[in-house]
């Protein structure tokens, strides 16, 4: 039984079979996701020691599945490697320089997911543990408990809104990706 698990989750059949087949030989399972709920899933469940993950996937976006591992201090020390065909999608949500994972733009050769997985290695080894940030809380005093109620509404209203606006903005991308796509 192979003592390495690489997961990766993208949703085309085609790049996962690339990955598995440009891996050097060693002694690791290839586990594959289709979507980024799946890839939750399977992170979740097998516990991987590299995930290479889409940028664009249905059902839930590699966006998503990158802040959900940033944000849980058991998923950080996994080494990530971050994949895309555009380089600008990335940058436009995440920051260069990449301090915590390794990036390499589809398509791509053997020798370049070969330095990218070892890239990847490299920044995990050497990233500190980090909680996620604890909520914002505010002082109560025994007065203030009706205003209190509504502070707590209203922060669940502005995160409510704050998921819708990360859902438009990525339907946005979607449209934006499939109008230069048949522009071409």
């Amino acid at each position: 039984m192979a003592s390495h698990k690489i997961l990766v989750i993208d949703d085309s059949r085609v790049i996962r079979v690339r990955v598995r087949e440009m891996l050097p030989p060693g002694n690791f399972e290839v586990l594959e996701a289709k979507d980024g709920v799946e890839g939750m899933n399977l992170i979740h469940q097998e516990h991987p020691n590299l995930i290479m993950l889409d940028f664009l996937l249905p059902r839930m976006s590699g966006w998503e599945v990158f802040q959900e591992i940033q944000g849980n201090p058991n998923l950080q020390q996994i080494p990530l490697v971050l994949m895309s065909g555009r380089k600008e999608e990335v940058t436009e949500k995440i920051s260069e320089p990449f301090e915590y994972f390794a990036f390499v733009e589809k398509p791509f050769e053997k020798k370049q997911l070969v330095e990218a997985i070892k890239e990847a290695m490299s920044k995990a080894k050497n990233r500190p543990v980090v909680a996620a940030p604890a909520p914002a809380t505010t002082e109560v005093t025994s007065g203030d408990t009706a205003s209190n109620a509504e502070i707590q509404a209203l922060n669940a209203k502005v995160e409510k809104l704050q998921a819708e606006v990360e859902g438009l903005k990525k339907q946005l991308t979607q449209i934006v990706g499939f109008i230069k796509q048949k522009l071409k």
